[in-house]
């Protein structure tokens, strides 16, 4: 019987193009191809649930402004840089 919480395993089939590329992925962050794919879903199900997130505020509050929009697109941004300055 295996220790611990063993991770369940799954089988995907993937674009010859995207296989290429997270192969060369993984091995450019020195990671197995398994921990890369689990990384990569889990950015997508943050983004996914940021969206329902922005979805089920607005559906309470309203829409946001224009004005609002452009206010977060410069935060984004300006945060964007300072990630991209301070990476190693």
């Amino acid at each position: 019987m295996p220790r611990g919480r063993p991770s369940p395993k799954l089988a995907i089939t993937v674009d010859a193009d995207v296989h290429e590329r997270v192969l060369a992925a993984a091995a450019t962050d020195g990671v197995s191809v398994s921990a890369w794919m689990t990384s990569a879903a889990r950015q997508a199900l943050r983004v996914r649930d940021g969206l329902q997130a922005v979805d089920d505020w607005e559906a309470e509050h309203g829409r946001f402004s224009d004005a609002e929009l452009d206010a977060a697109r410069r935060r984004v941004a300006s945060e964007s840089r300072g990630a991209i300055l301070s990476s190693p």
